[in-house]
């Protein structure tokens, strides 16, 4: 059997003693290829974060530059708003709210205007032009749970908003009046009336499409176009809005003749500051919000963003630490994992070991073929951790890693989740790539090779006459 045995090669030798331990074998693959996956799912849980990161910089910057060149084409623009203008959340029909004093904030009450004080402002010495609008919450209500630092709450809340828009071809034309991001169908155009343009998020609620019919309060509407609002709207809980003509707001909501916003445009800048004192003095009911308001939000907003991503980097430098403190005690785990079943392995073959190494095979025959046990095992191991993690990359990063959220404080969970008013949500899932799997194949096999070099060392140094005497 043993001169048999010395035909073959070393690689057909650690097969086959490999087969002959198939449950130790097993256990010992398994053991191991948790660890490596371990080892994969930790570096591809930071490459999300990190891309995670990258990709809620890039939102706040662009929100940022988006709302400065807005800000930009409206230095003109004076906002008169009632309690109602906000609504219940804040929802501007261009899907920008340049009033951010009170961002997401509840009315207490919903306020409204008669339309007269349209044609009244609209005698004051600079005003050029004013586009009224009506907001309204809806009648239908949706409960929402939030979690808070003194536990969840469930709040009602209205289902949608309904805004009215002046569908006048000037102010269409002139001014961000219409929602902007349409996804399907059209925008509102003038002379419309019977027709709607919903936000995405609600047309998904209702189940409805371009061309299909919605009953708003009791009236039978037609959905002409879907915008997409997502990281526009104002407030924690989101924003669903409905936009149709004024005219028809006014007959749904039983708001006859009112309104609960006037955008007044002046001239040029040099009227800004007398019309909205002039405003602010006769309509008390009215909430003035200027240029230089909506800028200095911008600017506090800007700021808290600036600290936002500041604190989410510093909080994925130490996620990064405790990562590379895993990898190292998954490594020292891989390492010892194949050092003592080698070890194991060696002292329950070492009668074995005498007898090839009496009949001829020398050290480094027997050496090679436990190293290439070692390694033969790691590399089974190396793919069912590829298997693994690739399945499972989310749940152990997950598990493994604290996550990031816009604030930068460790959570439960994984990713980045971005709320700070505008910017939506991020979300990041690891995943394994080619290039890691294979750095995972070399890893195993060099992993398998190190942790069996002493016992295969210390196989190869038996002395054969000592090894027949072991029992």
């Amino acid at each position: 059997m043993f001169v048999g045995m010395k035909d073959l090669g070393a690689l057909t030798r650690a097969i086959r003693n490999i087969s002959r331990r198939k449950i130790r074998a097993l256990l010992v693959i398994i053991a191991l290829g948790f660890s490596l996956a371990i080892m994969i799912s930790v570096p591809a849980g930071i490459l999300a974060n990190q891309e995670a990161a990258l990709r809620l910089t890039g939102n706040f910057n662009s929100t940022i530059t988006n709302m400065e060149e807005e800000f930009n084409k409206t230095n003109t623009l004076i906002e008169c708003s009632t309690s109602s203008g906000r609504g219940m959340f804040s929802s501007r029909p261009s899907g920008m709210s340049f009033n951010m004093s009170n961002p997401g904030g509840f009315a207490q009450q919903e306020v409204f205007v008669n339309e007269t004080v349209v044609n009244e402002i609209r005698s004051i010495d600079g005003v050029k032009d004013i586009v009224p609008f009506l907001e309204k919450s809806s009648e239908e209500t949706t409960s929402q749970t939030m979690s808070t630092p003194r536990g969840d709450f469930t709040i009602s809340r209205p289902l949608y908003t309904i805004t009215g828009v002046s569908l006048n071809s000037s102010f269409i034309d002139d001014y961000s009046i219409l929602p902007t991001n349409i996804t399907a169908g059209r925008n509102l155009h003038e002379g419309d009336t019977g027709v709607l343009v919903m936000d995405l998020n609600l047309t998904e609620y209702f189940n409805v499409g371009v061309g299909d019919k919605v009953t708003v309060n009791g009236e039978s509407f037609t959905v002409v176009g879907v915008c997409d609002s997502t990281g526009q709207t104002q407030g924690f809980m989101g924003t669903r809005t409905v936009y149709m003509n004024l005219s028809d707001a006014q007959t749904v909501t039983g708001e006859i003749g009112n309104v609960s916003r006037i955008d007044v445009y002046v001239k040029d800048v040099s009227y800004v500051d007398t019309v909205a004192s002039v405003i602010g003095a006769a309509y008390s009911e009215f909430t003035i919000t200027t240029y230089k308001d909506r800028l200095t939000n911008l600017q506090n907003m800007q700021a808290t963003y600036t600290e936002t991503l500041n604190n989410a980097e510093s909080t994925l430098a130490q996620t990064q630490t405790v990562a590379t403190q895993e990898i190292i005690v998954a490594v020292a785990a891989t390492s010892l994992i194949v050092l003592f079943m080698m070890l194991y392995t060696v002292r329950e073959r070492t009668k074995e070991i005498g007898t090839l190494k009496a009949i001829g095979f020398s050290s480094w025959n027997v050496m090679s073929q436990f190293m290439l046990e070692g390694v033969l095992l790691s590399l089974v191991a190396g793919v069912v951790g590829i298997a693994i993690g690739t399945v499972g990359a989310p749940i152990l990063s997950g598990l493994l890693l604290p996550s990031i959220n816009s604030f930068g404080s460790s959570r439960g969970g994984f990713g980045f989740d971005s709320n700070p008013g505008i910017s939506g949500s991020i979300s990041a899932s690891a995943s394994i790539s080619p290039e890691m799997m294979l750095l995972a194949l070399g890893a195993a096999v060099l992993l398998g090779a190190l942790g069996s070099l002493y016992p295969a060392w210390r196989a190869s140094r038996t002395r054969p006459a000592e090894a027949m005497r072991y029992e």
